[in-house]
């Protein structure tokens, strides 16, 4: 069976961390955050809820991977975008 390249990153508010993987061919994101290599970089993520998607386009964990991938694991919004404006837009008009 063929092998496929990956890259899990995952962006912390301090650091990125970027993971580079040899999967097998048909492998799909949620193989790829079970990967012992990532569960050890990123110990106190929460990989069974965090969103998730390749190259910037969410993505289901069982969507299969293709050679080059880049897996990225998304952190909770810390406010919600529309509120956010709404604040800025609000506090322009004083």
């Amino acid at each position: 069976m063929s092998e496929i390249s990956v890259t899990v990153v995952c962006a912390l508010p301090l650091a990125a961390t970027e993971i580079a993987l040899r999967l097998p061919e048909g492998a799909t994101i949620a193989d790829a955050l079970e990967h012992g290599r990532v569960r050890g970089a990123l110990p106190h993520a929460d990989l069974g809820r965090c969103p998730v998607g390749i190259f910037g386009r969410r993505a289901r964990r069982t969507a299969v991977l293709a050679d080059g991938d880049r897996v990225e694991i998304y952190r909770p919004l810390q406010a919600d975008p529309k509120q956010a404006r709404s604040r800025r837009a609000a506090h322009k008009k004083r």
